[in-house]
């Protein structure tokens, strides 16, 4: 794909990519080798136009009157986001949810490794947590660069979570996740991506209210 091309493709249609994604891995597990457009889509949530205009932006799918080739084309949107190779990740903050996410089996599933695992609670380091060692956030800047980490998950309380960002873009990450429900500031060559459960429960509670009202 061509990169400079990927720069403008808009971040809702990202988005939308992963969501097909994972449409067409469910049906390459249940053996289905062709899929149209309509019946696609309706998997997907969107219309056909919507699924035609999206992939557009890497290039030709499909074959006109027949549709599409479920692996070729779980292939070819992988390659488009480059998640058909390994991404080594940091996670920092070994509570309840970091170590969910450690037992999270899809993570590596879909090329996405935790690799090093950080806190600063003195009594959780050196602590193997699903096999990985808790290491101190200071050592965090040798461990990026000798394991090659491109992401760091954050999963610290929320009062931490500044901090936890401020050790991984000290330590050369330009990718972070964030799962503590605060806002971090980062500088502005950070790529951050927030995943707050309250802001769908809100929208949930909300929804769920106006069609009672």
């Amino acid at each position: 794909m061509d990169s400079h091309k990927s720069m403008h493709i808009p971040r809702a249609t990202i988005r939308r990519l992963a969501i097909y994604v994972q449409v067409l891995e469910n049906l390459a597990r249940e053996g289905t080798e062709i899929i149209s457009s309509i019946p696609l889509a309706e998997a997907c949530g969107v219309n056909g136009s919507q699924i035609r205009k999206d992939l557009a932006y890497f290039g030709e799918f499909g074959i006109r009157g027949v549709g599409y080739k479920v692996i070729s084309l779980l292939a070819a949107i992988t390659s488009a986001l480059d998640v058909d190779r390994e991404w080594k990740m940091a996670l920092i903050g070994v509570g309840n949810l970091g170590k969910a996410l450690l037992n999270h089996s899809d993570f590596r599933a879909r090329n996405f490794n935790i690799v090093s695992i950080f806190d600063c609670d003195p009594f959780k380091i050196g602590e193997i947590v699903h096999g990985l060692e808790v290491h101190c956030t200071k050592e965090m800047p040798a461990l990026v660069a000798e394991n090659k980490i491109e992401i760091g998950l954050i999963t610290t309380p929320p009062q931490r979570a500044q901090r936890a960002a401020t050790h991984l873009v000290n330590a050369g990450i330009t990718s972070i996740l964030n799962f503590a429900p605060a806002r971090i500031k980062v500088p502005s060559h950070v790529d951050v991506e927030y995943v707050d459960f309250f802001h769908h429960l809100y929208s949930l509670a909300f929804n769920h209210s106006a069609t009672r009202a």
